[in-house]
């Protein structure tokens, strides 16, 4: 034999070995079912493996005393969804025998049994739990207990899939459970007018913003027009306090700077020259500047008798600053950084409407993170 081939009978031969050990390794700390599925992938490629073949029958065997007596115990538990647990075993058990059928060699060895009707029988049984949860939720008339009603449904639909009837009590639970709620924004009282775009766009998106990131399925923002169309369980009005445009406040400062620089260079000849050096001073004022504005609502939930459920200020603000500097002296006594901030453009002071689209995004962002937070307590 050619001695080339030695190192590739040895990798297979150590290939073989490992295989074979895990299967025994798993059958002999007694998982049965990752016994069976390493000992059908060895049979498949090495048919006459006796030792795989007598892992595979007693593995299977074992496998399937193990989760029969399991359901048997199962059986006779009080537990309201035993029947999913039931179930759940006989899957593994459908799986097992489904693995042998795959592979032809492994199913000349064994004739797994097929637990079709019994998946059947169990799957109906733990969708009927479900359902019977749902419908007894639905008992309790409120919006929690129809949400409860709602996942006790849609469980019941994974073993029921595409049932009509739970379909339809899973919607009607569904519908039952949303708290609908009525959004009056600002311009809507009586009374009330615009002042700026910022302000219009603001109000117009209120409850855009809400319908799109309150992230909760069972609570759904209408318009008042809406109202009309379908009965509302709260009411939501939102007021605009106040809105105050702050004025520029500066801050000036004052200090002296120096520096000794030279003054006077006199040439004596060519290759010599005296420096005379002396100091020269400037006086640098800077001035910071600041504008601060700040605008407040008042967010009120009541519900459809009128009672106050739950109410927030909402801020949100607007702050700019610059710095600016000048200097009179000697520009020679300035540092770099000095040159640096008195050669700084000025900033132009924004304009009302820039301070107002700058408060109202606050608004908004405060507005939505207080309606979720306050949601997320109650519903």
């Amino acid at each position: 034999m050619n001695l080339k081939f030695y190192p590739l009978i040895l990798s297979l031969s150590i290939l073989l070995f490992s295989a074979c050990k895990s299967a025994s390794k798993s059958y002999d700390s007694g998982n049965y079912d990752e016994a069976v599925e390493l000992a059908i992938k060895k049979i498949q490629k090495n048919p006459d493996n006796g030792e795989m073949k007598s892992i595979l029958q007693n593995a299977y065997r074992y496998a399937v005393e193990d989760r029969e007596k399991r359901i048997t115990q199962l059986a006779s538990n009080n537990n309201e969804i035993k029947w999913e647990w039931i179930y759940n075993e006989y899957i593994h058990l459908q799986r097992l025998g489904d693995a042998i059928h795959r592979a032809p060699e492994a199913r000349r060895i064994i004739t797994p049994v097929d637990y079709t009707s019994y998946i059947n029988t169990y799957k109906e049984k733990a969708g009927d739990v479900y359902v019977e949860k749902g419908v007894q939720w639905m008992t309790y008339d409120d919006k929690q207990s129809y949400r409860k009603a709602y996942n006790e449904f849609r469980r019941a639909l994974n073993f029921k899939p595409g049932n009509p009837e739970v379909q339809r009590q899973m919607e009607d639970a569904y519908d039952a459970a949303i708290l609908r709620i009525a959004v009056i924004t600002p311009e809507q009282h009586v009374g009330y007018r615009y002042t700026s775009n910022a302000q219009r766009q603001f109000e117009g998106n209120i409850l855009r913003n809400l319908q799109q990131n309150i992230n909760n399925e069972f609570i759904k923002f209408h318009s008042t027009y809406e109202t009309t169309l379908q009965p509302i369980d709260q009411v939501m009005e939102i007021y605009l306090d106040r809105m105050d445009i702050g004025r520029a406040y500066d801050e000036k400062k004052t200090r002296e700077v120096s520096k000794e620089v030279v003054i006077k260079e006199i040439v004596h000849k060519k290759d010599s020259v005296t420096k005379e050096y002396g100091k020269v001073y400037a006086k640098i004022t800077t001035v910071h500047r600041t504008l601060k504005s700040e605008g407040n609502l008042i967010v009120v939930i009541r519900d459809i008798e009128g009672r106050s459920l739950w109410s927030e200020n909402v801020k949100g603000k607007h702050h700019w600053e610059t710095n600016m500097a000048s200097y009179t002296g000697d520009e020679r006594a300035l540092s770099d950084s000095d040159k640096q901030l008195v050669n700084q453009k000025e900033s132009k002071i924004p304009n009302e409407d820039d301070i107002l689209d700058g408060i109202y995004r606050e608004l908004n962002r405060d507005l939505l993170s207080q309606v979720k937070s306050y949601f997320n307590r109650t519903y």
